[in-house]
């Protein structure tokens, strides 16, 4: 079974990305880009809009697609996630939803961070941030 999913690859005027800790399994306690599950009739940019507002408190304005990456999930499902630059339109940064926090970082911290597994290599695929 494949789900899908979208992610937010957010960055600030100083060239920091917004990331959550994650609240709950997949990945509970590793930092990713904020994001989730596609829900049914729902677009890739309003699914977008809706993850970052529940996981930051921030509205985006959902851009281009910066790639794709399948994840293993539970029960032999495959997570199809589909990551899109976005940049912050409104809102205080607050972590909720699933997320346990909702920060902002460097690119050279990134490395040093316990991120999902393939995270940062598909950031530096896409051309997101620099190899480190």
């Amino acid at each position: 079974m494949r789900v899908n999913c979208v992610g937010a690859i957010i960055l600030d005027g100083s060239g920091r990305m917004l990331l959550v800790r994650r609240g709950r399994p997949p990945g509970e306690g590793l930092w990713s880009v904020p994001g989730g599950r596609v829900e049914p009739g729902e677009s890739d940019p309003e699914a977008v809009a809706r993850e970052v507002l529940e996981e930051t408190g921030l509205t985006v304005v959902p851009g281009p697609l910066a790639g794709t990456v399948d994840r293993p999930g539970p029960g032999g499902a495959v997570y199809e996630i589909r990551d899109y630059l976005a940049e912050v339109s409104g809102g205080t940064l607050a972590a909720g939803d699933d997320a346990a926090d909702a920060r902002w970082f460097a690119p050279e911290e990134l490395p040093r961070l316990p991120l999902t597994p393939g995270l940062l290599d598909a950031l530096v695929e896409w051309a997101v941030i620099a190899p480190g």
